[in-house]
């Protein structure tokens, strides 16, 4: 390929964590731009999650560290016995740090969690979901962890490289793009479509990552949500309306944006 390629890898975070976005992750696919997905093995539905992406293998997955539990109406526990990575009463923490928004809630930071019980959680993520996705590539963390402390991240690094599951976008040339702008959490879905477009028709040659959360405007994520982040429904709505535009579709063509994955970078398919 020359200078001049586009390289655009659309990551769909969070299948597994409500039935609403997990049809929307596979439609995002199906019928989008999307190409890479993370999956959420402590998440109620996560079986669905997997019998969905067992009927799509060329889908690549990517496995989700999941330590926290954030939504409103919501929760999921951890899926070994390590105890001190969950709350008082049995789920995940909301968050890894303090929120403003919640500003008197005990946070993962906070609490009593050990090295060796983070490990053994993510350990039995991993083996959970390659006993039923053994394609994964790669690994990322939901709600980014905690990057600057070395007990956890040594953990999370180590686990990465047992498994084989490291794909380093950074040392491959990937930078990350606000497809949708600032304050996209506030769009309505024609908003998004309008600029996604924009963002592609003017998107440089490259190697970009656009992350975001696809999900379907339905009763049951419109019960989902927290302080501070209201209209969950309608921005994922808009997430997949935009991702499966017919005009996103035609830029991508007409611009010869080449759609990429964590598996392709992976295989060095890039080069």
């Amino acid at each position: 390929m020359s200078d001049e390629t586009i390289y655009l890898l659309v990551r769909a975070d969070d299948i597994g964590f409500c039935q609403a976005a997990n049809q929307a992750c596979i439609d995002v696919f199906n019928q989008g731009i999307c190409r890479s997905v993370e999956i959420m093995a402590p998440c109620p539905w996560f079986p669905q999650a997997v019998k969905l992406l067992q009927a799509h293998r060329n889908y690549d997955v990517g496995v989700h560290f999941t330590l926290t539990s954030e939504w409103e109406n919501m929760k999921w526990r951890p899926v070994s016995d390590a105890k001190s990575v969950a709350a008082e009463d049995g789920y995940f923490y909301r968050t890894y740090r303090k929120n403003d928004n919640y500003p008197d809630e005990i946070t993962f930071e906070q609490g009593d969690w050990t090295p060796a019980d983070v490990e053994k959680e993510l350990r039995a993520q991993i083996e959970l979901i390659r006993k039923h996705v053994p394609w994964v590539t790669h690994a990322t963390t939901h709600m980014g962890g905690l990057r600057d402390n070395p007990d956890f991240q040594n953990v999370v690094d180590g686990l990465i490289a047992e498994y084989d599951l490291a794909v380093d976008l950074q040392a491959n040339g990937f930078e990350r793009v606000r497809a949708f702008g600032e304050n996209s959490q506030a769009l309505e879905p024609a908003e998004k479509i309008t600029r996604l477009r924009q963002t592609l028709a003017e998107l440089q040659p490259g190697r970009w990552i656009h992350v975001d959360h696809p999900a379907y405007n339905t009763p049951e994520t419109r019960q989902i949500h927290h302080v501070g982040y209201e209209r969950v429904a309608i921005d994922r709505q808009g997430v997949v309306e935009a991702w499966t535009d017919a005009g996103v579709k035609e830029i991508v063509a007409q611009r010869n944006i080449r759609l990429v994955s964590y598996g392709d970078v992976k295989r060095g398919s890039l080069n």
